[in-house]
């Protein structure tokens, strides 16, 4: 069954077309929910939501693009989303613990006194790394991470973001520049 079989499909409330989708699909809109929030529960959950929205706005899908393409920019509009309010909570909760006098436990920190050197050590970069990325300008950074985490081509991401093909590749240039610059001064000053 193709894309537009697989939608008609849906339209007309064939649950098995809509689990086959989402066995077809669920990988893809994970790996892009987690390439932007760092975390695997939060893109299993965020996932959830890509396909429940997915089945829920069926009707609407136009067959102008691929349906992966139309996942995506439902996975990364969710994330983005998710991002967004995240930040909203995380200050008003640290607010919240300032006035209240709490101290976090390393624990609580997520630091744990058991783990090997090395394991540490790609924690560590892994985390400079999500940290550069994460400081890229919003657009930047969901190109990069398309290309980058998600293989997907420029073509593909212009379609995902609604932008032309030479936005893509100066959006990818640029986050590639950036990065270099962050990641190469945190070398320079040992971070």
């Amino acid at each position: 069954m193709d894309d537009r079989q697989f939608i008609e499909q849906i339209k007309q409330g064939n649950e098995a077309a809509f689990r086959q989708l989402v066995e077809q699909h669920q990988k893809i809109v994970v790996n892009t929910c987690f390439s932007l929030v760092h975390n695997t529960d939060d893109a299993n959950d965020l996932a959830q939501e890509v396909f429940i929205e997915a089945f829920n706005s069926a009707q609407n899908f136009k067959g102008e693009s691929k349906v992966s393409t139309w996942l995506y920019r439902i996975a990364v509009n969710k994330s983005l989303n998710f991002i967004r309010d995240n930040k909203k909570r995380k200050f008003f909760k640290n607010i919240e613990d300032v006035f209240s006098g709490r101290n976090y436990t390393n624990s609580e920190a997520g630091l744990s006194s058991e783990e090997p050197d090395q394991n540490l050590q790609e924690k560590q970069k892994a985390a400079i790394l999500h940290k550069a990325i994460d400081s890229l300008p919003k657009s930047q950074r969901i190109a990069f991470t398309l290309n980058k985490y998600e293989d997907l081509s420029y073509k593909e991401i212009s379609e995902v973001m609604n932008v032309s093909l030479a936005s893509v590749e100066s959006l990818i240039h640029r986050a590639k520049k950036n990065l270099q610059e962050k990641l190469y001064d945190c070398y320079k000053k040992d971070c």
